[in-house]
């Protein structure tokens, strides 16, 4: 089933995005934590805050698909957690860490605006 067909999705375009936002972070932070695995023990402070994006992300935007009363708590916390993964990830040299921290930025951003 399509997202535009899920009436409440439908109805409100921010919500689409940011389910479509947070999906995409969590690809972006599983490939993140996958290539920091190689890079050795000094990265273990990005592949951590990454796995646990990936995980609040994915739950946040399941929580939105089935219309949960406990998204908008679920979307600071995501918003928040995504901003300070990004700043991690823009802290090393490496492509995907960048591209990662970008991806994020953009999820917490559409995070925030579900939270208001």
């Amino acid at each position: 089933m399509a997202l535009t067909e899920i009436d409440h999705v439908a109805a409100d375009g921010q919500t689409a995005e940011c389910i479509d936002n947070c999906f995409e972070a969590a690809q972006a932070c599983e490939w993140c934590a996958d290539e920091c695995a190689d890079l050795g023990e000094d990265m273990a402070r990005c592949i951590r805050l990454c796995r646990d994006v990936a995980d609040v992300a994915t739950l946040h935007a399941r929580l939105m698909a089935r219309d949960s009363t406990a998204e908008s708590d679920l979307a600071r916390t995501c918003a928040e957690l995504c901003e300070e993964c990004a700043d991690e990830c823009a802290g090393h040299d490496h492509d995907h860490c960048r591209t990662c921290a970008e991806v994020l930025r953009e999820c917490a951003e559409s995070c925030r605006t579900m939270a208001s």
